[in-house]
């Protein structure tokens, strides 16, 4: 996990957990919770989805490397 989680990643989730965890302390259980839960959930969505690329490319680049290997040895 640490491979595709960097530092400013696990940054901004401990940032925006705070700012969450104050601003449930602060405005109360309101409407305007829900906006800061929304903030919450598109921060980790875009957290996600930077682990799901990072992962996506690395097999990518797995495979290709494999391909080029491959013709190499075809071409030798």
């Amino acid at each position: 996990m640490k491979k595709y989680l960097s530092t400013t990643d696990i940054t901004v989730i401990l940032i925006t957990a705070i700012l969450f965890i104050v601003a449930l302390f602060v405005k109360g259980l309101t409407k305007e919770i829900l906006l800061e839960a929304g903030v919450l959930l598109v921060s980790v969505k875009l957290i996600l989805m930077h682990h799901k690329v990072a992962s996506t490319s690395d097999k990518i680049l797995k495979q290709l490397d494999q391909i080029n290997s491959k013709l190499a040895d075809s071409n030798r």
